[in-house]
């Protein structure tokens, strides 16, 4: 969090953050009015730069393989045809250039070596050697135009910012000389003209409007087809697109006089964003310099939302998120719409590789699941890694397919591992959930004390939630709300946090989550009738938000291969009976004489999440153990569990994390936590915890369990006390017969790994492991 630290401690700082980070979002809601404090910045005019007289035009473009829209391999257009520009001595001043250029507010970053695809014609530039200063790339000192020893191999790429320059005004100079010019503006908008749609959320018809120098303008739809409608639906988070009622809008278009923008636009229809458009046909110019649509009018679109998304007369939305397609599943994102994709195939999940992973594959599985085209494809495993069998590779979309299952792919996965699972960043719809709550007090913008706006007797006002039963889940929720990652604390006492005064009192009560939910206010609560003894103020809820979040999970194969039965002793279980690892008939054993049968087994536990696991609690609070002479971080780390078929609880054993280390590491990965030595605790991303079967209380008491067929369960941090991105696969399950002598564990699986159907059946693997007793 410390990177966080330079921002300032005024809590307004998170609206201007959102506005700042998804302009497009906020721009399709222009009804909504700015809160009090939060004013609308002025319009900035944009001042085009002056090229220099002796330097030639030019046009850019971003091709190739996308995994965002503002980002591509740079091309010029130069003496009548495209080309490409070599990598050698390429720098992030040029990348600033042709950013600028394309009307992007800076450069993230620049990608040698052909990252976006080779490219084709001529490399028109080569050694490009630019301050940064630059008005056009033309103005950069190169080898000269087309001199270079370059092959496509060594083509570059540029990341640009998402942010447009304010009032960007697009030179259409070169126009009548370029085919397939790429749209350039500086914002898009879906604008409710009926006043059905001004009052739903979201905002799903209306006109399309696009902001060109500073002022948006309509686009006149003589030239307007349903592919369009379908890529600026997909921009704001639909699906697909529907046909409308032209009449309604023929008779509002003939009562004003439109602002037209002088061009059409020409999408294929699988186009993530509409700056992978064409320009279309340049409109008639009247005298006043507004394009004139001649019996035309504005072009509208209406959008189908997901099923999560459909508005209703009353709330706007769905109170959790359902996802429609069960072939295709998103896992390990903060925010809805987002995570590593996951494919079922043969009743198992899977994950897929990234090879040729882009925009348009990944938009067919933003589309499959309710949500719009894809915001960014996302590679390397940077949402997390998944587990199994990794079903599909090198996806080849048309962008037009249900199902990404429908793509052509190859089900063979050699060379690929989990480092690559492919995962994506989708578009959604702007539900304006984020203007509902705020966090107040905090050092930066990632966390403060949760302030919920809320109706009472007619006014909306700010205030506290009530912090009792305020856990993790209910923190989670606030920061997917809020579009800050995951909850890395949840807080019950927030006196360092000064919020508002006027917030103080408590309008929210009995907050409880299921973890799904895509605002605080869908959790079950007790409404209008707050009930908190504790009152708001310093006992209001916080949370702390962090942009990535472990993930545990356990090795089912190590479990099933290492359980066994023991009988022991009860003169060497003492220390194990003071930290109550044994069922509660021991306390009648006979010390002397008595034994317990114990079901041990060694656990393996993985970080396959974004961030380092670690205990919820620092040194200072972690409890000693005299007996066996180590410190407890955390007193409830793992719950095992021997259910019958009827689910009911038979035998029962748990484990506190005396010691939470790195035992071993991927290749790639050092090691950082070691128990050794009063050392910090924790688990490293890409390093696993092993529980070795020989160690105490690494085990289930089943003295007393008659013999039978039964269910064998572990919980990894059941009570969810640290924060991490998938509970879900938290839970191992196995099938166990046992005959008063012999215990077989088989079907061993992680939860979420295998298809509802096939999870009931509960019968897919074969095979049986044979365990005597062992006695000591």
């Amino acid at each position: 969090m410390g990177r966080f630290l330079g921002f300032t401690h005024n809590h307004c700082f998170i609206m201007l953050l959102f506005i700042s980070l998804s302009p497009l979002g906020f721009a399709q809601y222009e009804h909504w009015p700015y809160l009090p404090g939060y004013p609308e910045p002025p319009p900035q005019v944009y001042q085009p730069p002056q090229r220099p007289a002796n330097v030639p035009k030019i046009q850019l473009r971003l091709a190739g393989q996308k995994r965002k829209h503002n980002e591509g391999r740079v091309e010029v257009f130069y003496s009548g045809e495209w080309g490409t520009v070599c990598d050698d001595d390429f720098s992030i001043h040029a990348a600033h250039v042709v950013c600028r250029e394309l009307g992007y507010v800076e450069a993230v970053s620049w990608l040698p070596s052909s990252k976006y695809g080779k490219g084709e014609g001529k490399i028109w530039m080569d050694n490009v050697h630019c301050n940064g200063k630059e008005t056009t790339l033309a103005a950069c000192t190169s080898n000269g135009w087309g001199v270079s020893d370059c092959k496509h191999t060594e083509d570059v790429g540029v990341v640009c910012s998402e942010k447009r320059i304010p009032g960007f005004k697009f030179d259409n100079s070169l126009l009548n000389q370029i085919e397939n010019m790429n749209i350039q503006v500086e914002d898009i908008r879906i604008r409710a003209i009926l006043a059905t749609y001004r009052k739903r959320v979201p905002v799903t018809e209306g006109y399309v409007e696009v902001k060109d120098e500073g002022t948006w303008k309509q686009i006149c739809d003589k030239h307007w087809t349903m592919k369009n409608s379908r890529v600026v639906c997909g921009m704001f988070g639909f699906p697909s697109e529907r046909k409308y009622n032209t009449n309604v809008y023929k008779m509002f278009a003939s009562r004003r006089k439109q602002h037209y923008w002088a061009y059409s636009m020409d999408c294929t229809g699988n186009e993530a964003h509409i700056s992978s458009c064409k320009l279309g046909n340049h409109l008639n110019v009247d005298a006043e310099k507004n394009g004139t649509c001649e019996n035309g009018m504005p072009a509208v679109v209406s959008c189908v939302p997901g099923r999560a998304f459909a508005p209703s007369s009353h709330s706007g939305f769905r109170k959790a998120f359902r996802q429609e397609q069960p072939l295709v599943r998103l896992k390990g994102g903060a925010n809805t719409g987002e995570g590593r994709v996951e494919v079922l195939k043969n009743g198992e999940w899977g994950t897929v590789c990234d090879d040729n992973w882009n925009l348009v594959s990944a938009s067919v599985v933003c589309r499959e699941l309710g949500f719009g085209s894809a915001k960014e494809a996302i590679t390397g495993a940077r949402l997390g890694q998944g587990m199994g069998p990794i079903h599909l590779n090198e996806i080849d979309c048309t962008g037009f397919e249900k199902s990404v299952t429908d793509c052509k792919f190859n089900t063979e996965s050699q060379g690929c591992n989990h480092e690559e699972d492919a995962a994506v960043r989708c578009n959604v719809p702007a539900m304006g959930f984020q203007n509902q709550l705020r966090l107040s007090g905090g050092r930066n913008p990632y966390e403060g004390r949760v302030e919920v706006l809320v109706e009472r007797n007619g006014t909306l006002r700010w205030g506290t939630v009530c912090s009792e039963n305020w856990g993790t889940v209910e923190a989670m929720v606030v920061c997917r709300q809020l579009g800050l990652g995951f909850a890395s604390h949840a807080f019950q006492e927030t006196w360092y946090w000064h919020g508002d005064v006027s917030a103080d009192n408590v309008v929210m009560s009995g907050v409880k989550c299921s973890g799904t939910e895509m605002s605080l206010a869908h959790c079950r609560h007790d409404g209008a009738h707050v009930s908190c003894p504790r009152g708001g103020g310093r006992f209001g809820a916080g949370v702390s938000c962090s942009e990535t979040a472990p993930d545990l999970v356990l090795n089912a194969e190590l479990v099933q291969q290492t359980a066994y039965l023991e009988d022991r002793p009860m003169l060497m279980l003492q220390c194990a009976l003071e930290e109550n690892c044994l069922a509660s008939s021991a306390v009648k054993t006979s010390t002397t004489s008595g034994y317990r049968r114990l079901l041990r087994f060694s656990s393996q536990i993985h970080n396959n999440g974004q961030s380092h696991f670690r205990p919820k609690n620092g040194r200072h609070a972690w409890v000693w153990h005299d007996c066996h002479r180590h410190y407890h971080s955390m007193e409830v780390f793992t719950h095992y569990d021997l259910l019958n078929l009827n689910g009911t609880k038979v035998a029962e054993g748990h484990k506190a994390s005396f010691c939470l280390e790195d035992t071993e590491c991927e290749a790639d990965v050092q090691k950082q936590y070691e128990c050794a030595n009063f050392g910090e605790q924790g688990i490293t991303v890409g390093c696993w915890d092993v529980y070795r079967h020989d160690i105490d209380c690494q085990w289930i008491d089943i003295t007393d369990v008659p013999p039978g067929n039964y269910l064998f369960q572990v919980v990894i941090n059941p009570n969810y006390e640290v924060a991490e991105s998938d509970y879900s696969n938290n839970v191992m399950k196995c099938r166990s017969r046992y005959d008063g002598m012999h215990i077989w564990m088989y079907n061993c699986h992680i939860g979420g790994s295998f298809s509802e159907e096939t999870e009931q059946k509960f019968d897919h693997f074969s095979g049986l492991t044979n365990n005597k007793v062992a006695t000591r």
